[in-house]
């Protein structure tokens, strides 16, 4: 009988089936630019939000503004999720934007003890760039 090996907790790496589910807190969100400048992430620079991944495959995201901005202040959505490879799949079941409803959304996920951070790509004004969220688990 072959014992899949275990991951070091201590050292960082692509998250194993069950090592996502629980509740995360967002800890930063921010965007990284083409030529790799970073900067402040459509929720502004002090957001909150809870992630929500249960064993089961579902997922719920909220996050918010905490201050005054000229972008709306909340985005969120629900639906399900499952590992593929090195990524994380959202498949969109509910959300205020009416665009994602039955997409899937697709993270790259790095787990390094209690710390997931999600990098997505996205186009903002016709400029493509990579959306990185980072989460502690509480």
């Amino acid at each position: 009988m072959t014992v899949p090996a275990q991951r070091d907790p201590r050292q960082p790496g692509h998250p194993r089936d069950g090592e996502l589910a629980g509740a995360w807190r967002l800890v930063s969100f921010h965007d990284v630019g083409e030529q790799g400048r970073t900067g402040e992430g459509p929720l502004g620079p002090d957001p909150r939000g809870l992630l929500i991944y249960t064993e089961d495959g579902h997922v719920s995201v909220s996050m918010m503004r905490t201050g005054a901005g000229p972008a709306p202040g909340f985005m969120g959505y629900a639906g399900r999720w499952h590992r593929r490879g090195n990524r994380v799949v959202h498949r969109i079941e509910v959300t205020p934007r009416q665009d994602w409803i039955g997409t899937e959304q697709t993270r790259e996920a790095e787990l390094d003890g209690d710390r997931l951070v999600l990098h997505a790509e996205t186009t903002v004004d016709g400029q493509r760039r990579r959306r990185v969220l980072t989460w502690r688990r509480i």
